[in-house]
């Protein structure tokens, strides 16, 4: 009978701190973790008293990479709950925002982080002896992406004109005119970009999961709010979102992990969204995936690199269109009146739904907040994926086991550190 021991004490090429732990004893696993050792934040305890106002940019500390969607989630939450009516052009410029941070976080995690898995490299360094041109063109798109967040935001990391209710400034059309003259270029690189993806060797293997996104009322690709939808016929509101799904904690983890009530485990990100929305996807998108075979749905966690690279042509196209219609309006921001209660917002951030909840009093400041991010709704899967990934482990050479263990994780793009902000804590104390 077959005897395996890994340990993987620092998972590399993600965001944050994680390992692995999987042990097989005569043919059996008998133990499987994925990690998370770092130290929790606690947000959601130190959010307690703060002022609707401050929520938004203190939340997008949350994540280097991703601070959009926190911005947007939690905006959203007290807009909803003051009655505030945004207007389109401000609606515009948040998916502007949000299209191009998708665009940084895919071009990181597709070329830098997750692709030399496939080309049996140790790292981008050396991916980029044999690719070149590859690692150029994805530095090319990544630095617009970037501009055209500091553009709109003020700066590329962290932007500082987001409000709740729009932007503490209007934005002005000219400020965007070197980004639209030079999106047509950009554009050919993304699609460049996706056709290499495509050719690249993806082992063959299939995932019965269900897979959980937004989807857009007004039949767009999703991006800020929606129905929560999955490809298992799960159709409800954003207000649903808690009484739908359940947190539980394991003790090798300072993230919490969540399932579908009385249904299990579920994968958010890319691949859902791609799944369960692929006909809202841009029609020259669709056109080089089906090129390739690789239309929805993706039933292998290995092809989410295909999704990101897909999404990543998707955005260039979409933020050339929504800037060309952009127009300027009359004000910054929407107003709205202060009111106690209790609200919610959902964003797609680059790894999947983003859920936001805050409870006020009556001069706006917060009583109660939760953020569940989508590492942490990924992490049960994870670990299911590693599980259905033992026999054929099992059967390789260690450093082939250790390798194919790693990959297996790094398919979901982890962002540890967002997963690991809340932990709960029970004492049993003895007399």
């Amino acid at each position: 009978m077959v005897d395996l021991d890994i340990k993987v004490s620092r998972l590399t090429r993600v965001e944050g701190e994680g390992n692995i732990y999987l042990k097989v004893s005569n043919g059996k696993v008998e133990r499987l973790e994925v990690g998370i050792f770092e130290a929790p934040r606690f947000f959601e305890a130190f959010l307690v008293g703060k002022n609707y106002l401050e929520v938004p940019d203190i939340t997008a500390r949350i994540c280097g990479i991703c601070p959009i969607p926190y911005l947007f989630s939690s905006s959203r939450s007290f807009e909803k709950l003051f009655g505030a009516k945004i207007p389109e052009e401000i609606q515009k410029l948040r998916k502007t925002l949000l299209l191009a941070e998708w665009i940084g976080s895919h071009v990181l995690h597709v070329f830098f982080l997750h692709a030399p898995d496939f080309l049996k490299c140790d790292s981008v360094i050396d991916m980029a002896r044999d690719n070149p041109n590859i690692v150029k063109k994805a530095l090319k798109v990544k630095a617009w992406g970037n501009r055209v967040i500091e553009k709109i935001g003020g700066r590329s990391v962290h932007p500082v004109s987001c409000r709740v209710g729009g932007f503490y400034r209007i934005i002005r059309k000219e400020e965007l005119e070197d980004t639209l003259k030079t999106s047509e270029e950009i554009q050919e690189t993304a699609r460049d970009l996706l056709e290499w993806v495509m050719k690249l060797k993806i082992p063959d293997r299939s995932n019965d999961l269900e897979y959980v996104s937004l989807r857009s009322m007004k039949g767009e690709y999703p991006l800020i709010g929606g129905r929560v939808v999955s490809s298992k016929g799960l159709n409800i509101s954003e207000e649903e979102f808690e009484e739908n799904s359940e947190e539980f904690q394991v003790p090798y983890s300072t993230a919490l992990r969540y399932r579908i009530k009385n249904r299990g485990y579920y994968l958010t990100g890319p691949s859902a969204r791609y799944n369960n929305n692929y006909n809202s996807l841009r029609k020259e998108v669709r056109e080089v995936i089906e090129k390739y075979g690789y239309e929805a749905p993706l039933k292998n966690t290995y092809q989410s690199i295909v999704a990101r690279a897909a999404e990543t042509y998707h955005a260039t196209l979409e933020i050339e269109r929504l800037l060309r219609e952009y127009k300027e309006p009359k004000r910054p921001y929407a107003e709205y009146n202060i009111k106690a209660g209790w609200s919610c917002g959902i964003t797609e951030a680059p790894r999947g739904i983003l859920y936001h909840a805050y409870k006020v009093d009556e001069g706006g400041r917060v009583i109660y907040a939760n953020i569940v991010a989508p590492t942490s709704q990924n992490l049960a899967c994870m670990e299911q994926d590693l599980l259905s990934q033992v026999p054929k482990i099992i059967t390789l050479e260690y450093e082939d086991a250790k390798l194919l263990t790693e990959q297996t994780i790094r398919n979901y793009d982890p962002c540890i550190s967002c997963s690991a902000h809340f932990i709960k804590l029970k004492i049993d104390r003895v007399n």
